[in-house]
């Protein structure tokens, strides 16, 4: 399997394509330029099975409108997340720049799970504190994490938005995240790669937690 990490938007959040030997794809946070996102996978010949959100601040969910229109394909969003992709207020556009608005009927990710999409199997896990219904997807074939805004390379998400629980977050990273192998790979909702290990070793925030 490979990914591809494809920022997008004004803050570069990261979108992911995640692809299988027979060129079927899941589509990762696609936060913006959904027709240019369309356009890669596309050139990539590439087929979508699904859309996966980590969570459904605007910046994750701009490009969805333009990968819908394209392929017919299920959106997978935690259960507490659902209101926010139509609701500007919630998903934090109204402050930022201009609202954001996805009307879809996404499906819904209900507690920890195990997504099986094509020759895809990921392993959700809730790592709330960034938002509530924060959520990763470990995928043990590629060994790789998609971790949404909750872990980044040297630091971790925010929690000064609506919703955003500091304590919560550092609970869910270790938790859920570190507990992973230490040669998983991260990838973040921002920024570059990293991997579990280093994050262990060297990241300022996860010293002393307890």
């Amino acid at each position: 399997m490979e990914w591809t990490r494809i920022p997008v938007g004004p803050i570069q959040a990261n979108a992911y394509l995640l692809s299988s030997a027979d060129r079927q794809c899941l589509i990762v946070d696609p936060g913006a330029e959904g027709a240019a996102l369309v356009r890669r996978i596309e050139e990539k010949g590439l087929t979508p099975l699904a859309i996966l959100l980590t969570h459904a601040h605007f910046d994750h969910i701009g490009g969805i409108p333009d990968v819908l229109a394209r392929w017919d394909i299920p959106v997978y969003v935690h259960e507490k997340e659902k209101q926010w992709l139509q609701d500007p207020a919630l998903n934090g556009s109204l402050y930022f720049g201009g609202p954001v608005a996805v009307r879809c009927e996404p499906t819904c990710l209900k507690g920890p799970t195990v997504l099986n999409i094509g020759p895809f199997a990921l392993d959700v896990r809730e790592t709330p504190g960034h938002s509530p219904g924060s959520v990763s997807y470990y995928c043990k074939q590629a060994n790789i994490v998609f971790s949404g805004d909750a872990l980044f390379a040297g630091s971790i998400g925010r929690t000064d938005l609506p919703g955003g629980n500091h304590q919560q977050l550092l609970k869910s990273i270790h938790d859920e995240l570190l507990t992973l192998p230490e040669e998983t790979i991260v990838l973040s909702g921002h920024g570059p790669e990293t991997t579990i290990a280093a994050e262990m070793d060297t990241n300022p925030f996860l010293h002393g937690f307890s």
